[in-house]
């Protein structure tokens, strides 16, 4: 027997998170939860600790724990779903099916930790099956369903990119986590690690009651669940918020009621109530507001309070239009308006909001785990090691007004002279809905998998069978190359006889991720305010393509005496943004030094990452000005870049009735695509540049 997991009721600062795996564990229909933030949050310890709370399972084997399922970043769809039992079939002949993870994890937990990294369509697949409940299995002549509901917890850290938008809704609750900054909290988490560290069983004996104490709430929660009651009129402030704050869909809605629901019977009450809704809505709705990939997730305090208000009145308006339909009745059945049961609606919503809600006996409102004030005792969870962290407010990464992400003015403001552009880059008129170019690394390459070139991949399209197995096995392939031989390996019916010869397997084609190497010429010669926000919008247009394609970025300034790496390679596009923010201009044009920095910077990652092909932007208007024989330096720096195969596209920045057609010149040095920067930025952008495989298109300016 091993030695005891780290216990739930000691984690020291995470109580939104605990909230939020607990109200999962009571209601698993919510759909699984998403825990985003920085490494070393305690987001596996606490997924980890949640698994040892929930109620023994019970199935043909007898009784067992809940198990902790964690899915690997690497696994295959197979694996994951479930697939042909092969050892049957070939030994036995019968068809068979071997269960997957998802099977394992049957009242459990599945844990995806980086889940950002796992390929979308099994991201599709988890979440498909965490909704329904069960798992459909189609496939190499087999039919199968089973049972599987989980408690699905995916963790990632943004920086290493996000999900998309449509990925993020799939996810019934998000919680952001860091780690805090009150030095109590701090002491407190490391204090009580050291101690696990020193005795583990010693430890977990010391949280055991508290354990037990939230596992039997959670039991009795469930139990609870069904008889809990959700009237009209909080459904009608659900609606309320969802359409206050404008999100797709009808799934945030279902998500917000399920939750509340589970709250209540979390709380031990027979209905829903406003703080229920509220609470519910912290969680469901600030990954869903997210649009774009540079928008940023999450809904402040004041925004909160904001819709929760309108909410209130819609609740408030229905009441009193039911109670003027209600009198209506009474007045024309006894000849007099009917006042005993006036107001009842109204009645209604301001005892939701108040025997139970935030002025009541129970608390009401803002703590994490119990839904009481996070200065007040938690039932079932110590409170003698110093104040709580009470989770992010309004200003962290749960939080954050409109202008404090992308979406905000950049520092500096409009007329610093020193920032591309007044508005931010995720604001810049007309890039918003402007198509990227359509543009891929010609060849098949072996890359990440993504969405940009062609390549071959363990998860894409199945072409042929191959005699390589390394990317699964093809049945069908190996049973048409062992039937020829069957006669003279002496097979006179019973089992295939088969031989490793006859192994094939699946040769599959998909897409790959590229690395996007951006080289941003910041030179005064770029400087006009005009040429600077059609600069700013055909980058992030080129951003936006990059995120959807799954493609990693860096990003190099090239201004006054040298080029800066502003960015290294990040899977994360919206930091990118976050950083072009914040690019200085101004000075001469050392495009040479650019060009060569792009090159190191493409051998370096060429050497993390040999199988990810790159591809160089080059923003610029041509005018190299930056040392000696600026621009004959630069053509001979693109030369080498071209001949060392890379794939660019050069994009000419230059304005105005005279044009030199510099960057024209180095276009076809680089042997790179060539696009004017008002084509990025205009209507008709979506054929102007197509597969690379059709050679280098230079066009005079």
């Amino acid at each position: 027997m091993g030695e005891a997991g780290f216990p739930f009721s000691a984690v020291v600062g995470q109580e939104r998170l605990q909230l939020a795996l607990i109200l999962s564990a009571v209601h698993p229909g919510i759909g699984g939860v998403l825990v985003r933030g920085e490494k070393g949050t305690a987001k596996s310890t606490v997924v980890r600790a949640l698994a040892q709370l929930l109620p023994p399972v019970v199935d043909e084997t007898g009784a067992r724990p809940a198990r902790l399922v964690e899915l690997p970043v690497g696994a295959t769809e197979d694996r994951v779903v479930g697939s042909l039992d092969l050892e049957r079939v070939l030994r036995d002949g019968e068809q068979a099916f071997r269960p997957g993870l998802l099977a394992a994890a049957h009242h459990g937990v599945l844990y995806v930790d980086e889940v950002n990294l796992l390929h979308d369509h099994l991201v599709d697949v988890l979440l498909d099956a965490a909704a329904m409940g069960r798992v459909h299995v189609e496939r190499d002549g087999v039919s199968h369903s089973h049972p599987a509901r989980f408690v699905l917890v995916g963790t990632m850290n943004p920086e290493e990119g996000e999900l998309r938008p449509q990925l993020l809704d799939r996810f019934g609750l998000t919680v952001d986590v860091a780690a805090s900054r009150q030095v109590d909290t701090r002491m407190a988490v490391v204090r009580r690690r050291l101690d696990y560290e020193a005795d583990p069983d010693g430890f977990a004996a010391r949280y055991a009651d508290a354990d037990q104490m939230v596992a039997e709430r959670i039991l009795t929660a469930r139990d609870r669940l069904p008889a809990v009651a959700l009237d009209n009129g909080e459904l009608r402030r659900i609606a309320a918020l969802c359409a206050a704050f404008d999100v797709d869909g009808m799934r945030a809605d279902l998500v917000v009621a399920r939750t509340a629901t589970a709250h209540a019977a979390w709380r031990g009450r027979d209905r829903v109530t406003e703080d229920d809704v509220r609470i519910a809505a912290e969680l469901a709705l600030p990954h869903r507001r997210r649009r774009d990939p540079f928008d940023e997730p999450g809904i402040s305090e004041e925004q909160l309070d904001e819709a929760m208000r309108a909410a209130a009145d819609e609740v408030e308006k229905a009441a009193a239009a039911q109670d003027f339909d209600e009198s209506s009745v009474a007045a024309d059945a006894d000849g007099e308006p009917d006042r005993s049961d006036r107001g009842q609606g109204r009645d209604e919503v301001e005892d939701s909001g108040g025997q139970d809600g935030v002025n009541g006996p129970d608390g009401g409102g803002a703590g994490p785990i119990d839904g009481q004030p996070a200065d007040g005792p938690q039932d079932g969870i110590p409170d003698d090691d110093g104040p709580d962290d009470g989770g992010p407010d309004g200003d962290g990464p749960d939080g954050g007004g409109p202008g404090d992400g992308p979406g905000g003015p950049p520092e500096g403001g409009p007329g610093s002279g020193s920032r591309p552009g007044a508005e931010s880059l995720s604001g810049t008129p007309g890039a918003a809905n402007k198509p990227a170019p359509r543009w891929e690394v010609p060849g098949l390459g072996e890359g990440a998998p993504g969405r940009r070139s062609r390549a071959q991949t363990r998860t894409g399209r199945m072409v042929r069978p191959d005699t390589d197995t390394a990317t699964g096995l093809h049945l069908l392939g190996t049973i048409f190359a062992a039937a020829p031989r069957q006669f003279e390996r002496g097979r006179f019916g019973g089992p295939l006889a088969l031989a490793a010869e006859d192994l094939r397997g699946a040769y599959r084609e998909g897409r790959e991720g590229n690395l996007v190497v951006f080289v941003v010429d910041a030179s005064g010669s770029m400087a006009a305010r005009d040429r600077l926000t059609a600069v700013t919008g055909a980058i992030v247009t080129l951003l936006r393509d990059a995120y959807q394609r799954r493609d990693k970025v860096a990003v190099i300034s090239v201004r006054g005496s040298e080029a800066e790496l502003v960015l290294p390679p990040t899977s994360s596009v919206d930091i990118a943004v976050r950083r072009l923010a914040g690019l200085r201009t101004g000075g001469k044009t050392p495009l040479a030094a650019g060009l060569r920095k792009a090159r190191e910077v493409i051998a370096r990652e060429h050497v993390r990452d040999p199988r990810r092909r790159p591809m160089l932007v080059l923003l610029t208007d041509g005018r190299a000005t930056g040392g000696i024989d600026p621009l004959p330096r630069a053509r001979t720096a693109a030369r080498l870049l071209a001949g060392e195969g890379h794939t660019a596209m050069v994009i000419d920045c230059e304005r105005g009735m005279i044009r030199l057609g510099l960057a024209a010149d180095l276009a076809r040095d680089l042997r790179a695509r060539y696009l004017r920067l008002d084509e990025l930025t205009g209507d008709t952008v979506a054929d102007v540049v197509r597969g690379s495989s059709r050679g280098p298109s230079v066009r005079a300016a």
